[in-house]
């Protein structure tokens, strides 16, 4: 279920190279090309879903494993060790501006609250 217009899917489908941090076959963890903090990476589903509020109940599994592949890697990263943030943003007002739904993991530097 990939769309050609769609930059995540390009990289999903390796015709544009990212540095992928880890893959599966349901997601991929890659960094963010344009990293609001030092460690910036996104988690992101192979099917195209376009936002949070499009998944069906058949993709319950998927949204959970969004959460759980992001614990993984920040572990694996030592992340854990001094905190980090997850954010999943939903439409143009929430920042969202590709719309392949996808979640960011941030660490490396104090996050202030509130964001944005």
């Amino acid at each position: 279920m990939e769309r050609e217009d769609c930059v995540f899917c390009q990289i999903l489908s390796k015709r544009k190279t990212s540095k992928i941090e880890y893959e599966d076959e349901d997601l991929a963890v890659f960094w963010d090309i344009n990293p609001q903090a030092p460690t910036h990476l996104l988690i992101v589903p192979k099917k195209h879903i376009d936002k949070l509020s499009d998944f069906s109940k058949s993709d319950d599994y998927l949204m959970c494993k969004l959460f759980k592949v992001a614990i993984d890697v920040a572990k694996r990263l030592k992340l854990d060790e001094k905190g980090f943030r997850l954010v999943l943003n939903e439409g143009r007002d929430s920042g969202q501006s590709i719309f392949h739904v996808h979640l960011h993991l941030l660490s490396g530097r104090r996050l202030m609250w509130p964001p944005g």
